[in-house]
């Protein structure tokens, strides 16, 4: 039997993003390449111009939308779970509850098992494949939140506070993912609230309908939508929210885990599709991962947190 060893090099970051030589193929990669694997279809996850991208259905439909003049035989869909090889490497997605279609990216070579997590979120949310929990040797986690002073609340809790005006809401958050999930939490828990969808957000809407698993209740925004009546909330991108100053009689609101977009608003909404410090580590103990190496954040909370019990380092470069 041969023994497991695992290999500091396995998943590197450059330029282009992160690289494994030895199937010969990035993940996530930010400029064009020969072979990318995609964990969801974020705009810092998910770019154009790749030979060949592999990638779960949904998000397939996200990036096609998105990037209209990206050939369609270049994608290359594959199941949850289903099993595909690069190279000598095997690889499988795992559903990571971010986003519809985001998944972790199981990678086992020679014996070991790699966890790249992608962006990922413990927190219910029914309009998304929820995250599954799998062992792995080495967790390659994102830390946008690995702080033990971050602990994001209730999202219930937080979409109620909406109910505490009858003015009507212009409603910041991102047209992929936050705002299907927003809406969804208002159509349960703020009922007699209309939700009016922005131009941009409207089309991921009607995927997130055909594909999705929950049914949203909005309707197309109008010019004449906040002008008569009340109980109304408006969705909007970040630019369009960060620009719009004009209105009158309209409740500023952005949905984020992040505590410097909820300044100068008139109503704070801690709503993140990212885990939290205790998320995180509820996680690495059902991962079990001998080795953690860290993405996109800081990882030095976790390093002291786990020395001498697990070994964390930032990812190498």
């Amino acid at each position: 039997m041969l023994e497991k060893a695992i290999l500091d090099d396995f998943l590197i970051e450059n330029e282009r993003g992160f690289y494994c030589k030895y199937g010969d193929f990035y993940i996530d990669p930010k400029y064009p390449v020969d072979k990318a694997v995609i964990s969801h279809a974020h705009g810092d996850h998910a770019v154009p111009g790749h030979t060949s991208i592999y990638a779960t259905s949904n998000t397939i439909a996200f990036m096609q939308h998105r990037f209209t003049k990206q050939p369609v035989a270049s994608y290359l869909s594959k199941l949850y779970r289903e099993t595909f090889e690069l190279g000598e490497v095997q690889l499988s997605f795992i559903p990571a509850g971010h986003i519809l279609g985001s998944a972790q990216i199981l990678m086992e070579y020679k014996g070991a098992r790699y966890l790249y997590t992608g962006d990922y979120k413990l927190q219910e949310d029914i309009t998304c494949e929820p995250l599954e929990y799998i062992k792995a040797d080495v967790l390659i986690t994102e830390t946008t939140f690995a702080d033990p002073e971050i602990i994001h609340p209730d999202p219930i809790e937080e979409i109620k506070k909406l109910n505490s005006t009858k003015l009507n809401i212009m409603l910041g958050c991102y047209a992929l993912g936050k705002a299907q999930r927003i809406t969804h939490l208002i159509n349960t828990y703020c009922p007699d609230k209309i939700v009016y969808a922005h131009h941009n957000i409207a089309p991921i809407h009607r995927i997130y309908d055909s594909r999705g698993y929950a049914k949203l209740e909005y309707e197309i925004y109008n010019r004449k939508a906040l002008k008569d009546g009340q109980d109304k909330i408006y969705l909007v991108p970040p630019m369009t929210f960060h620009n719009y100053f004009r209105a009158k009689n309209v409740v500023r609101v952005f949905a984020s885990g992040w505590k410097r977009l909820q300044n100068y608003n008139d109503m704070t909404l801690f709503i993140s599709d990212h885990i939290d410090w205790n998320d995180l580590n509820t996680f690495i103990a059902r991962v079990e991962p001998t080795e953690i190496w860290t993405v996109h954040g800081e990882g030095k909370h976790l390093k002291s947190h786990y020395e001498g019990k697990i070994k964390v380092r930032n990812i190498l470069k």
